[in-house]
């Protein structure tokens, strides 16, 4: 991540990985949720801020999660079920369960068909935010296959030439297999930033940047500068991908609908035909690699391809070049051994909560 959205060092808590973890889980069986469940789902959480990406870890979305289990607006204990399957498809009822734990399920069967006919694709509808995509996409990695996960839901992204928002920032990841360097990533939102980066950037203070969102009558605001409405709305609309349609924002676009129509519009999912802002669906997918190649000459050929991407002459001002993946990585291997850094509002936040579930807070 830009070091213009990382926690600024006067601010910075580091917290002990395995007390964030417990914490974090203890939190989930509070609000009801079965024990293998809240793993599951602080599982996804730690992922996300062991690999650098604040957005998605808990600085950002626990409070949320909590808050919906409590007034009832996600179901704790949901009965999740396959209703409509074939050999290497299926759609998924997620019974408004959270999406980290319902994804989990899903990426599962689609590597167990997968498994079995070289391919297994999911789409999962009712069911609530996912956290961060390229967790489920990387389940399929230690079984020698590529995976795929996308997620939809919400307004905020206003289309190209539009005046209202219509989409959600609705991210696409994709995880590849390699055999000696870090496995290529991919976890982007199809719109120009990710919304959680603008909560992350409204706590510490920081200004908009041009081609991020929209003036209220549609138009890209191209100066920037603005101040942040994320946490106390109304919120900006944010732009696509491209910011304007002669920087390509038709691209981001389009790929926000394509994630629309993988996850809700396939699995017949509430609210997707009329874009009602309370929709939301994901779609996973897995498929095997030794379907198109033998699997070491694949790993291999990743593994140069990588290599060769890394060894790019750098532009002025710049250290080296990076692949989707790898500054998540490195950033994995400093945290599991250092710790998280954590927003001091962050760790308060944990504080009055431990005290209102009475739970030992141990992240001090």
């Amino acid at each position: 991540m830009l070091d213009y959205f990382k926690v600024p060092e006067e601010d910075v808590v580091t917290v002990d990985v395995k007390n964030l973890r417990r914490v974090t889980e203890q939190m989930f069986i509070k609000c009801g949720v079965e024990s293998e469940e809240a793993r599951l789902g602080a599982d996804v959480l730690m992922h996300a801020d062991l690999r650098g990406i604040e957005t998605h870890g808990v600085s950002n979305l626990l409070r949320h999660y909590i808050s919906w289990y409590n007034d009832g607006t996600t179901n704790p204990n949901p009965n999740w079920k396959i209703v409509r399957e074939s050999p290497t498809t299926a759609t998924i009822d997620g019974d408004n369960g959270l999406g980290l734990m319902i994804a989990y399920h899903a990426m599962n069967l689609a590597i167990e068909k997968a498994e079995k006919y070289g391919t297994g694709s999911i789409s999962i509808r009712n069911s609530a935010h996912c956290g961060a995509v390229g967790y489920f996409a990387m389940m399929a990695l230690e079984y020698d296959m590529i995976g795929t996960c996308m997620t939809a839901g919400g307004n905020t992204m206003v289309p190209t030439f539009g005046a209202e928002a219509k989409l959600g920032t609705n991210p696409i990841a994709i995880a590849v297999p390699t055999k000696s360097k870090p496995p290529f990533v991919f976890d982007a939102a199809t719109t120009t930033i990710a919304g959680n980066k603008m909560g992350l950037l409204e706590r510490i203070g920081a200004s908009m940047q041009p081609g991020w969102v929209a003036h209220d009558d549609g138009t890209p605001d191209m100066d920037g500068g603005g101040e942040f409405q994320y946490a106390h709305g109304p919120q900006k609309m944010q732009l696509p991908l491209g910011g304007t349609r002669e920087m390509g924002s038709h691209k981001g676009y389009g790929l926000g609908v394509s994630v629309d129509i993988l996850c809700g519009i396939l699995s017949n999912g509430i609210g997707f035909p009329t874009l009602e802002a309370s929709r939301r669906a994901h779609y996973v997918s897995a498929f095997k690699v030794d379907g198109f190649s033998e699997v070491d000459e694949f790993k291999n050929s990743m593994d140069q391809m990588l290599q060769g991407l890394e060894d790019t002459k750098p532009a002025p001002g710049n250290k080296r070049v990076l692949y989707a993946g790898l500054e998540e990585y490195e950033e994995e291997q400093k945290r599991l051994n250092k710790g998280i850094p954590l927003h001091k509002e962050v760790v308060g936040w944990y504080e009055e909560a431990c005290q209102e579930m009475n739970i030992e807070f141990i992240l001090s």
